[in-house]
């Protein structure tokens, strides 16, 4: 068993829209932006990760750069395959001599069907995994934020990614109910994409707008301890030359106000939902933030004031559903829940 154990590979996989993260041995050995670049030509991909993400934008007619993942499933399924490959060779990148054989456990979005289920657990198989289970991100999350969800008590989840903002309510180690909606982090950038157009009259790329969300990037207008103001630089739209404007976090709140009540209409839909017991059990516990998105200054206020319910964020939001893939990976005989074959 020592012998099989050292030529099986154990790995869990984060796959999303915005960012893969891969843990292994407990360690989160790889954590790249979802994106490959490619050689138009030949299809050879030129680049995974960070270096096609600093391609992304400022390629020439011989190279494009792919995300191929859309609102959390995977939409380019060849890219897809080729950027899980690339990301598993960068966990050992010096093994040539033989190839482990790979047992993954890889979340994905709690409103998925079938032929996406199916997307993903190919994609897997074809990069070499023997073993593919698959685990709902929002499972994932609260496993990584340390809920016991075996226990008869209801917790409410929200991971606001890149592509999906996963709302459920979990308890006796399934999902009781669950809203997943299409618009996160991606809606968030490009709302701030929009506006920098239609206001300044510049025009800033979708990495521009991802930095301004991240320096400035805020839910409420009106902050304890507010970012400074962030210089933006893109094109003028009215002269064709570039130039420089400051971004205030209160614009930015402005911009993405229509997007962040779409979430929380989302919010107030899965708590009609929630049956009577596990409502109360929420008015006690409050709601649990994962994700990227909820690192977005002032969403746990504007939420909790929307809901009347105490909002948590988690402590490493980025890494919380690779944290519970991870945790789930090593119990996969315990947690009945993970999809397999």
């Amino acid at each position: 068993m020592g012998l099989f154990n050292f030529l099986t590979q154990e790995i869990a996989i984060d796959l999303g829209t915005a960012n893969t993260l891969i843990i292994w041995n407990d360690k989160v050995v790889v954590d790249e932006p979802s994106i490959v670049a490619k050689d138009i030509q030949t299809g050879k991909v030129v680049a995974i990760g960070r270096k096609a993400q600093q391609m992304h934008g400022k390629t020439h007619k011989l190279i494009e750069t792919v995300r191929p993942l859309k609102d959390g499933v995977i939409a380019d399924f060849q890219s897809a395959e080729q950027m899980i490959k690339g990301m598993i060779k960068m966990i050992n990148p010096g093994r040539t001599l033989f190839n482990p054989t790979l047992r993954m456990v890889i979340c994905i979005p709690s409103g998925i069907t079938e032929v996406e289920k199916r997307a993903v657990q190919d994609s897997a198989e074809h990069a070499g995994a023997k073993e593919v289970y698959l685990i709902h991100e929002p499972m994932a999350a609260a496993i990584g934020i340390g809920i016991d969800v075996e226990e008869p008590m209801g917790n409410m989840i929200i991971d606001i990614g890149g592509g999906t903002s996963e709302i459920a309510v979990i308890a006796l180690g399934g999902i009781v109910c669950d809203k997943s909606i299409r618009i996160a982090g991606d809606d968030f950038t490009n709302d701030i994409e929009e506006y920098m157009r239609r206001q300044h009259n510049i025009l800033v790329g979708e990495r521009t707008a991802e930095q301004i969300k991240i320096e400035v990037g805020a839910a409420l207008p009106e902050l304890e301890n507010p970012p400074a103001d962030f210089a933006v630089r893109g094109r003028d739209l009215m002269t064709g030359i570039p130039k420089e404007i400051m971004v205030s976090y209160q614009e930015v709140a402005h911009a993405l106000d229509k997007t962040i009540s779409k979430i929380e209409e989302a919010i107030l839909s899965a708590l009609e939902m929630t049956p009577p017991e596990l409502s109360a059990d929420i008015y006690k516990t409050g709601i649990y933030l994962a994700g990227g998105g909820s690192m977005l200054r002032g969403l746990d206020k504007r939420i909790q004031a929307k809901t009347k319910l105490p909002v948590h964020i988690a402590e490493d939001p980025l890494r919380a559903v690779a944290r519970g893939t991870s945790i789930a990976l090593k119990n996969i005989d315990k947690y009945p829940f993970l999809m397999g074959r």
